[in-house]
């Protein structure tokens, strides 16, 4: 079973979800704002949506009678926290890379 970070990465991979994930930085949006800004329809935004929340990239709030989502920092912990397993890994790669290109050039 993945986990969350996996999760996260995956929901991220697809053009449209991560154009969504994008979108919220800068303020809580609607489904409807969120499909006028990328263009595509409102069912659309709101099956991305689901997927997103589903990885705990986004939180929903209600606001009258429409939802505003905004970003989820659990999820983005989680993503953060499956790629720094093999931060040390890359650092003693480039390390091995470095001190063999200073030794034969």
């Amino acid at each position: 079973m993945p986990t969350n970070g996996v999760r996260a990465l995956r929901a991220l991979a697809d053009p449209t979800r991560r154009a969504i994930f994008e979108a919220l930085p800068a303020r809580p949006r609607s489904v409807g704002d969120l499909a006028e800004t990328l263009g595509i329809t409102s069912s659309a935004v709101s099956q991305h949506l689901r997927v997103l929340r589903g990885a705990r990239l986004v939180l929903m709030r209600p606001d009258g009678n429409r939802h505003l989502y905004s970003l989820d920092p659990r999820g983005l912990g989680d993503a953060r926290d499956y790629l720094d397993q093999f931060w040390p890994s890359a650092l003693a790669s480039y390390s091995a890379a470095m001190a063999t290109s200073a030794t034969s050039g």
